[in-house]
């Protein structure tokens, strides 16, 4: 068997997230199905991570394993005849050969998403599905002074989405958290270790509260001490999020 590690980009929009999930047309089941089309005995491809209904990436990372017999192209030709075969929203953007050991999930150090905000009365047409809007002012340096608070080693369940099943640990990493604006545009950009479910929307729609007066940094304080997903902020919507990379 020979082991790859490709670079997944793709517009989340009109998928149902990435994981296979019966009945519904996600991106894993795209990238399987290119796959199969060249390699028959491919059943399965190993992501870094999941991403929701909705939400886009631009550096998912998997991994694959192709028998020597059916694969006997280069990561570049095979980056090449993946991409004939994936929907136009869906693309290959780097391809290379990974020792038999690596895993996707298992050796990932650390994730950075991006969400972007539309901040101003008419949103821009072109953001449609990249951005969320939000028609009221928003104000940076309260949505700054916030973002710091989330930078450490905490317990984030009040800002993450309840699971079915019960979480091990609800205690996360997040090495990175800051706001920045450019003209009508806020861009959060969120580093960490690993994220709980819904996590960086819970964050990004905590500081949306921030920004419009609705919580002080203390209060932000107080919903990190009651580990409540109730008296956290609402999760920002889905098209403003992007996977940009994930560190190895």
């Amino acid at each position: 068997m020979r082991r790859f590690k490709l670079t997944i980009a793709y517009d989340g929009s009109q998928y149902y997230g990435w994981q296979v999930q019966k009945g519904q047309v996600t991106v894993q089941q795209g990238v399987e199905e290119a796959f199969q089309k060249l390699f028959p005995s491919v059943k399965r491809v190993h992501s870094s991570s999941r991403t929701d209904t909705g939400v886009h990436a631009l550096g998912m990372v998997i991994h694959v394993d192709l028998p020597k017999a059916e694969c006997q192209m280069d990561s570049y030709k095979l980056q090449m005849a993946l991409n004939a075969f994936l929907p136009e929203d869906i693309r290959v953007v780097k391809s290379i050969r990974a020792k038999n050991d690596f895993h996707a999930r298992f050796d990932a150090k650390g994730k950075q998403y991006r969400y972007v905000i539309w901040n101003a009365p008419a949103m821009n047409p072109l953001l449609l599905e990249r951005a969320w809007h939000v028609p009221s002012p928003l104000d940076m340096e309260r949505m700054k002074k916030a973002a710091k608070l989330f930078v450490g080693k905490k317990d984030f369940k009040s800002f993450a989405t309840t699971r079915e099943y019960e979480m091990e640990t609800t205690v996360r990493r997040v090495t990175r958290c800051e706001v920045r604006k450019r003209g009508a545009e806020l861009v959060v950009t969120i580093e960490g270790e690993g994220f709980l479910y819904k996590m960086c929307r819970g964050i990004v729609g905590t500081l949306a509260r921030a920004g419009h007066g609705k919580l002080t940094q203390q209060d932000i304080r107080s919903i990190f001490r009651k580990r409540d997903r109730r008296v956290g902020g609402m999760n920002a919507p889905a098209r403003g999020l992007t996977l940009v990379k994930v560190k190895y």
